[in-house]
């Protein structure tokens, strides 16, 4: 709401001087923002100008004038959370503190380095101090590990919970953090892949999780069938309820259960089009995604890690080599890249092939 304010008026062409002189006698208020019409400039001040000051600005600055005027205050600069921290932790700790932090929904996820370890409550809420959406800061306290991909987290700050609504890409998902995996890193995948479906696809997301792939790819395109295969029971809840949250019922199919078998048993040669986000165990899959490819061939997006000691030319040649012992072949790599660093010297890498 604008605030009434004492103010210096000046005539327009010599506003940028009477900007530098009122800043020069520092009675500028700075919370409020500089006003401008078609003939005048009004600058919000601190204090009254003495007579003294007021001549000074006549003598450069000609009609200007003593006045009131109404200001709207100055939006505020964003402060970091690493800047809240400055006055509360030592140098040698501030140049350790991580600059990367994830957004799910309203939960925030940081890393803590271990010689931090001590200081990670305050770190929380300074997270919530700078992010105002922020109701839950989470540092991770382990790798992504164990059959259902997940992660040890523990609450630093605000409320208990791992439980929230994300939203991208105008689609909407029920995760749970401490449940079923979730990453908010691969949205831009998640969209590169469903702009790449065709209409009238039949699409077999291996390993689902909550619905990101397969719900975008639903709510982008009209004709579609997805197959969305997890084998963790709350993965697949989840699943279900942000089918019903993003109204896509009759394009995606949840599936609980091992992707092998459920390709072997319901979906052998259906598909378009497979997607693979396993990174960690994708390889042992490439079976399943060529069984489940269509005789006359279609699309694989496999994911997996490199390492520094490794290449992407590596990666390639083995899934490459893993679907040739499959009983197809690598028509063409349509495409591959570096993803995003996972951990230090790692990357998860793409790469999307046309399999015959």
């Amino acid at each position: 709401m604008p605030k009434k304010s004492i103010c210096i008026k000046a005539p327009k062409t010599y506003g940028e001087k009477a900007i530098i002189l009122a800043n020069k006698l520092k009675i500028v208020d700075r919370e409020l923002e500089i006003q401008r019409n078609k003939d005048s400039i009004y600058i919000p001040l601190i204090r009254r100008p003495s007579e003294n000051e007021l001549g000074a600005f006549k003598e450069q600055v000609p009609d200007c004038e003593f006045s009131t005027y109404f200001f709207p205050e100055r939006k505020k600069r964003v402060t970091t959370f690493v800047e809240l921290l400055e006055d509360k932790l030592p140098p040698h700790l501030l140049a350790s503190l991580p600059r990367a932090i994830d957004f799910v929904g309203d939960i925030a996820i940081i890393e803590i380095p271990p010689e931090l370890d001590a200081h990670k409550n305050i770190i929380g809420e300074s997270v919530l101090k700078a992010h105002k959406n922020v109701r839950t800061v989470l540092a991770k306290a382990g790798a992504v590990s164990g059959t259902y991909r997940l992660r040890e987290l523990s609450i630093i700050a605000g409320e208990p919970q791992t439980e929230t609504i994300h939203k991208e890409y105008g689609c909407q998902y029920h995760v749970d953090l401490a449940k079923a995996y979730f990453s908010p890193r691969l949205s831009y995948e998640h969209s590169r892949v469903a702009s790449l479906v065709g209409e009238d696809e039949t699409v077999v997301d291996l390993f689902a999780g909550v619905g990101p792939f397969s719900i975008l790819i639903a709510k982008t395109h009209e004709n579609v069938k997805v197959y969305a295969i997890d084998m963790n029971p709350r993965a697949v809840e989840l699943l279900e309820k942000n089918i019903r949250l993003n109204r896509v019922e009759g394009k995606v199919y949840p599936i609980l259960g091992d992707a092998k078998h459920i390709v072997k048993q319901r979906l052998s040669g259906v598909a378009d089009r497979v997607i693979m986000n396993l990174p960690e165990k994708a390889i042992e899959f490439v079976d399943a995604a060529c069984e489940a490819i269509k005789p006359t061939g279609g699309i694989v997006h496999y994911y997996s890690f490199v390492k520094s000691s490794d290449s992407l030319e590596n990666v390639t040649q083995r899934f490459i080599n893993a679907v040739k012992e499959s009983g197809r072949k690598v028509e063409k790599i349509l495409f591959s890249r570096l993803v995003r660093a996972t951990a230090p010297y790692e990357w998860q890498a793409v790469l999307d092939a046309k399999i015959r």
